[in-house]
């Protein structure tokens, strides 16, 4: 892989600290702007097991607007170019995933533009399109082993000062914080219920008529932000009853912050350039009985509605790696796995590729922006109609939040099962893949199934379209 300034000669640095949990680590850092945490929970392995916890960035990377900044100034270049300058060069520490770099991430929009596509609907002011600090140190907790690392680059002396920082965060951390309760929030979709059904039906229509095989619909749930209430907050509220293997929390200044409980990995790259990908299609309900659980998760695998969603996504994905992949390294070692989370089981499958020579984790960005699992195939055809037809922005949902380490190694995840706060509101976001065996009356029930937990939240179990009774 092409890594940027390939002489320079940073020094890595681990310091080893006693064991502290995530949540009293955020309870400790509520309030602080540019806070980064990629928090991995629910079942250890095989991908729950690293927490990355990020503070105080040497640099800020922002689009809002369609226009850059760096550090507060306005920027010719485009953020990803940009990026590549930014992150320094320096090997991981052997048996640690990061040891700073890159993390933040990129919206739905930003990747409708990477496509060349406009789009009807207005931004929401208050939301940025991109937005990534690069980190000169990370915390990170080993949940298998029990064991926390400061790990960074730099001087010594920079280190030093890091670690008198941690100390001090140590120190302010106590030991099982409770997690606080949530004041209530009444959201209202961005969409009467009808109309979802209307736009599933006119989706199906598209599909018969030969434009798509698949397409990704939408809504949104917005709320009213209660005055004086923490993201740090309502993340650590949602981690408790969402738990994850790729859970998010990331505030980008003041007044935004983004809290994701996601399930998906987008796309991951290993210093040795194989990527990977683990798209997500199929989705049913998890049932307290064990037996009903089982039987509900074998009825999914061999649901032809879910099967068939899920493969023209492991198609899309093949050809998105392909475009910067070795010829006969695209590989699908995993077909129609069930997975079990928190509230729901999911269909999941992995491709595999290798990587050009010459290329590194920007361009996988470049190459695979949106994710194809929320677009549907062909892609930019899909996206054209997701146009069309949703009725609001969709703005960091369905984008991608992605951490780029000084080693080249990158990891990403969807940005589904989300919140976005503003300074003013919350929003919620859910959907689901439209085939031609799709229905109406089930996408709608499963779009509500899945943004139900994010709801709950805050006390709202109705989910109530602005047309439902």
């Amino acid at each position: 892989m092409t890594r940027s300034d390939p002489s320079s000669a940073l020094s890595v640095h681990v310091h080893e600290l006693p064991w502290r949990d995530a949540g009293d680590l955020l309870a400790a850092l509520e309030g602080e702007p540019w806070l980064a945490c990629l928090d991995s929970g629910g079942d250890i392995a095989p991908r729950g097991r690293w927490t990355i916890l990020c503070r105080d960035p040497v640099h800020r990377v922002v689009v809002r607007a369609g226009q850059c900044f760096v550090d507060g100034c306005e920027q010719a270049a485009g953020a990803l170019e940009i990026l590549r300058d930014l992150i320094p060069t320096f090997p991981c520490p052997d048996g640690l995933p990061f040891a700073g770099g890159a993390i933040g991430f990129a919206d739905y929009r930003f990747g409708q533009q990477a496509h060349d596509l406009s789009t009807r609907h207005e931004p929401d002011p208050q939301q940025l399109e991109f937005a990534v600090g690069i980190y000169d140190c990370a915390v990170i907790l080993d949940r298998r082993e029990r064991r926390v690392w400061l790990a960074g680059y730099g001087t010594s002396d920079t280190m030093a000062r890091r670690r008198v920082q941690a100390m001090d965060l140590w120190d302010r951390a106590v030991a099982g914080t409770p997690v606080p309760s949530m004041p209530p929030v009444r959201f209202v979709m961005d969409c009467p219920a009808d109309d979802y059904r209307h736009a599933v039906t006119r989706a199906r229509e598209y599909i018969a008529a030969g434009d798509i095989f698949q397409v990704n619909i939408t809504a949104r749930m917005y709320g009213a932000r209660p005055p004086g209430l923490s993201p740090v907050a309502a993340y650590r509220a949602l981690r408790a009853t969402s738990a994850a293997p790729f859970g998010a929390f990331l505030s980008c200044g003041a007044d935004f912050a983004l809290l994701s409980a996601s399930p998906e990995r987008f796309v991951s790259l290993d210093v040795q350039g194989i990527m990977r990908t683990r798209p997500i299609k199929g989705t049913a309900p998890r049932d307290p009985d064990p037996v009903r659980d089982r039987q509900i998760a074998e009825d999914l695998s061999l649901d032809e509605k879910e099967c068939a969603e899920n493969l023209m996504i492991v198609d899309l994905m093949r050809n998105d790696l392909g475009q910067l992949a070795r010829i006969g390294s695209v590989s699908v070692p995993e077909l129609f796995n069930v997975e079990r989370f928190t509230h729901v089981h999911h269909l999941v499958s992995e491709v595999r590729a290798i990587l050009l020579p010459g290329h590194d984790a920007i361009d996988v960005l470049r190459a695979t922006l949106p994710p194809g699992s929320v677009t549907g195939a062909p892609k930019h055809r899909a996206m054209q109609i997701i146009d069309e037809l949703e009725h609001s922005s969709r703005g960091p949902y369905c984008g991608v939040v992605f951490r780029i380490g000084g080693d080249g190694a990158m990891d990403s995840s969807v940005i589904i099962r989300t919140l976005v706060m503003t300074r003013e509101r919350i929003c919620a976001a859910a959907g689901g893949g439209i085939t031609i065996l799709s229905d109406p009356d089930r996408e709608y029930d499963e779009m509500r199934l899945k943004v139900a937990a994010l709801l709950a939240v805050f006390g709202d179990t109705t989910q109530r379209g602005s047309g439902d009774d």
